[in-house]
């Protein structure tokens, strides 16, 4: 280091000492001036790693996004997590509450989970069912238990449950989230019906996704008389109100199609009415983008039409399609889940939070066994969750942004 270099450090740092720097500064300072392999690591980061250290900063998307695989595992493996078969009747335990797990016993002596055994008595009066605990018989809760034989997927066939009593079936009284009026074990259904309320919605949103960015990107790249009329029928599908729709829809279909084809039937409703979202969005960047310099740049390569939507424009802002998709499957989700609620969409013996919910439309039984509405709560959490991370998606598509 020369003599000037010295001198000009010197009296920097005076300067320093006697106009002290703000905090913002300081703070600035210390991340910028010696993490230079740090800022190294920014500059040549790609796209989705800036992507998802911004995501990360995001705390109430992380917990959507945990809650939400919660959810899915549940989903994919509800045979395996749900104790009891979704259809087993346990007439000892008609609208019983859900079970209280406990690791202390009457004594206040500590124990792995248990449960207590219950016993059903009559209200004389109101002869309403009361239920209570016998604390002279506990039945603890074991994991991976044997229980009721079940295929898996359909494929191969075990009897192994994520968690149950190893007790008698007459004795059995593990439902955490109580029965319904029938006997049924409620949390067993709930299980069972995210994977058809979870899955329903992600299928949904596929198909809008394929619509909207193929008729999106129709309009938005050639334009013309094209655009004229993929447009209006966009308009003319968005003034009329989505319930109406898609009830006059789900009420054209046979009350008498199985599960299976009334499942994608509802599926298909539910994606015809939302692409024109998703092509509004695709059109907006198209008109955009195909002015741009690499769009211009793939075609004087000879690169087709197709390859260049396909390959150059539509990754482009995939980011923001992918946040644009997360908030519209909670849609999907609620349309199902009230058609089915009105008895429009899927009926039993199709296990549905929203078939679930028409128990709730009863109101002797919702008053005198509240947990029948806890499907409602299943589908508050993954709304909200699916919201949540769709916000932090959505702030995290443009990760240059300050």
């Amino acid at each position: 280091m020369t003599t000037t270099e010295s001198q000009d450090n010197k009296a920097v740092s005076e300067v320093l000492q006697e106009h002290p720097a703000p905090v913002e500064a300081i703070e600035i300072m210390d991340e910028v001036i010696p993490a230079d392999e740090e800022e190294e690591r920014l500059y040549v980061a790609s796209q989705w790693q800036l992507m998802w250290w911004k995501f990360r900063k995001h705390k109430m998307a992380l917990v959507g996004g945990a809650i939400l695989i919660v959810f899915y595992l549940i989903a994919i493996f509800c045979e395996f997590v749900a104790p009891y078969n979704p259809e087993d009747y346990f007439i000892r335990y008609k609208m019983a509450p859900p079970s209280r797990v406990r690791i202390f016993d009457a004594e206040g002596k500590l124990h792995a989970p248990f449960i207590y055994q219950r016993a059903r008595t009559k209200d004389p009066e109101t002869l309403r069912d009361i239920y209570t605990e016998d604390t002279t018989v506990r039945h603890p809760i074991r994991f991976f238990v044997k229980g009721v034989p079940y295929k898996f997927w359909g494929i191969w066939e075990t009897d192994i449950h994520l968690f149950g009593l190893e007790a008698d079936r007459e004795d059995q009284s593990i439902m955490l989230a109580g029965a319904d009026r029938m006997g049924r074990d409620l949390f067993s259904r709930l299980c069972y019906g995210a994977r058809i309320s979870l899955s329903i919605g992600l299928i949904g949103v596929f198909l809008s996704l394929i619509l909207g960015i193929v008729l999106g990107g129709i309009s938005g790249y050639y334009g013309g008389r094209v655009d004229t009329i993929i447009q209006r029928v966009i308009e003319f599908i968005r003034t009329i109100p989505n319930i109406p729709l898609w009830m006059a829809l789900s009420a054209a279909l046979p009350a008498d199609w199985p599960v299976v084809r009334m499942y994608f039937g509802i599926t298909i409703i539910l994606s015809l009415v939302g692409w024109t979202g998703m092509a509004r969005v695709v059109r907006g960047r198209f008109l955009a983008l195909r002015e741009e310099d690499f769009v211009l740049a793939a075609r004087l390569c000879g690169s087709n039409e197709l390859r260049i939507i396909l390959r150059h424009m539509v990754p482009s802002f995939l980011s923001y399609i992918i946040a644009s998709l997360t908030l519209s499957i909670p849609g999907t989700i609620l349309g199902e889940t009230g058609l089915s609620f009105i008895g429009l969409g899927l009926r039993a013996p199709a296990i549905s939070w929203g078939v679930l919910l028409q128990e709730a439309q009863n109101v002797r039984s919702l008053a005198q066994a509240p947990w029948v509405f806890a499907p409602a709560v299943t589908v508050v959490l993954t709304v909200f969750a699916f919201n949540f991370l769709g916000d932090g998606l959505r702030d995290a598509a443009d990760p240059y942004a300050r």
